[in-house]
């Protein structure tokens, strides 16, 4: 009954809807879409603003930067700054809805501790669609670009896999044309030498630091000498066996080393900490990289693992030495980045310049790898071709940790900023890296690269949001 009652109900009331001739219906329908259209109107003018107001700011932050390069290079005068600031600004900027746009720019030279500036300033206003209808015909935006200089600088260590499987699917190739291009969009932000460094480690299972550094007091022969030398019987090939056999062992001369090093002693394997030589587990330690019969440093060995570029702004040295990079050897992800990080100190071994108190420093660690970890120091570790139960990864997290956490003392934050990449063009493809993902500053900062020509995109990526860095606001 409950339903027939329901049901009776409905029927006389959709009756009476056919029936109404009052318009009643309609003139609710209109009332109500009014304002539902005024809303989309105003969403869809409001968009087109905030399109011309983004590009504008994108627009301004290149021209400044520009600009900034030209007067600190004498390219122009201080009196040409509004009359390039306005040519450059038109050439990019190029926005359909964007109207009676101007564009001015100030100079500030540097006074004191205080950094000289070009600040542009922009300014448009769009034509309302909608808008107009509400007594609004137009909406202006403006945005605000600021160069600052001779109080910002930039230094980027870069940790690059030099590992045998970048000889596959034209990585290597793709690597090298990719760093080569970020030191020449790096160096281009520089307007006084020094204002842009940058240092380059290659690496494999050890980095290569040079034969000619036998005589340093940072290195530790322990290991080299118990396996590079000469038995009194000379059938013993390295000072364990000779010495339990009764006979004399005797060292080869360092001068026949050829610049491999190994990890650090735990747990200065991730760390920065200065070697010091009267705590030997604080020094690196001296190893030939032998495998497949030859040794992966000597000078000469086809092919050789390149020796670490120490912080430089010698752009032509930098990327000759890049373009002569060649896969070799296995994966040790944690060295290639504690040699970066060691990179960035001014410290021993490769005492970067000492930073000066009146300047605001970006420091940025690049790492990229195609692989998993598979060898380092300890062999219980990884053979090679498996990481056995993750221990070269939690070694690594640990050292990134201690990247991530050191505080720049001057700006209270973080003192180093990570960027990872994982070029995962195999087949079948690598799980993607954990300890990769880990090592990034943040999610943003890790790139998962699936082709060798993506390597150059996220390259220029990177080199982008550091340019952007020396945007101040």
């Amino acid at each position: 009954m409950l339903g027939k009652a329901i049901f009776s109900r409905t029927r006389a009331a959709v009756g009476r809807f056919f029936s109404a001739t009052e318009g009643n219906i309609a003139v609710l329908f209109t009332l109500a879409a009014v304002p539902i259209i005024s809303f989309v109107g105003v969403a869809v003018d409001y968009s087109r603003v905030n399109n011309a107001r983004s590009s504008m700011q994108s627009a301004l932050d290149s021209t400044v930067l520009m600009v900034s390069k030209d007067l600190t290079s004498g390219t122009i005068t201080t009196s040409q700054i509004g009359t390039q600031a306005q040519a450059y600004f038109s050439a990019l900027y190029t926005n359909p809805d964007a109207k009676s746009v101007t564009v001015t720019a100030s100079y500030t030279a540097a006074s004191g501790s205080n950094s000289s500036t070009i600040q542009i300033n922009g300014s448009g206003s769009i034509n309302t669609d909608f808008m107009k209808l509400m007594g609004f015909p137009n909406m202006k935006f403006g945005v605000s670009s600021t160069s600052t200089w001779g109080i910002n600088r930039m230094r980027v260590a870069m940790a690059l896999d030099n590992t045998g499987s970048m000889a596959a699917n034209g990585k290597i190739g793709a690597l090298r044309t990719a760093a080569s291009n970020l030191v020449d969009q790096l160096s281009a932000l520089a307007k006084n030498p020094g204002d842009v460094y940058i240092s380059v480690v290659p690496f494999a299972k050890d980095v290569n630091v040079g034969a000619s550094n036998f005589a340093a007091n940072w290195i530790d022969w322990t290991d080299w000498n118990a396996a590079n030398g000469t038995c009194s019987r000379n059938w013993y090939t390295n000072q364990a066996s000779c010495v339990s056999a009764g006979k004399t062992w005797t060292p080869a001369n360092h001068n026949t080393w050829t610049g491999c090093v190994t990890d650090r002693t735990q747990p200065y394997d991730t760390q920065s900490t200065a070697p010091t030589s009267t705590n030997v587990a604080t020094l690196f330690p001296a190893e030939e990289y032998y495998e497949n019969g030859q040794s992966y440093c000597k000078p000469g060995n086809n092919p050789p693992l390149q020796q670490i570029m120490p912080l430089s702004y010698d752009w032509s040295s930098i990327k000759t030495m890049i373009n002569a990079m060649q896969p070799t050897g296995g994966t040790n992800q944690p060295i290639g980045i504690a040699w970066a990080w060691q990179s960035l100190q001014s410290i021993a071994p490769l005492n970067a310049p000492a930073e000066d108190p009146n300047y605001n420093y970006t420091r940025a660690i690049i790492i990229l790898s195609d692989g998993l970890n598979t060898e380092d120091r300890w062999p219980s570790y990884g053979d090679g071709s498996t990481q056995f139960g993750g221990q070269i990864d939690a070694r690594q997290k640990i050292l990134c940790d201690n990247i991530k956490n050191t505080i720049d003392p001057k700006t209270g934050k973080p003192a180093y900023t990570i960027y990872t990449i994982q070029v995962n063009t195999g087949t079948p493809a690598d799980p993607t890296s954990p300890v990769l993902q880990y090592c990034a500053s943040n999610p943003g900062q890790f790139f998962l690269v699936t082709t060798a020509s993506q390597v150059l995109t996220v390259f220029n990526t990177i080199g982008t949001q550091l340019s952007k860095l020396r945007v101040s606001k």
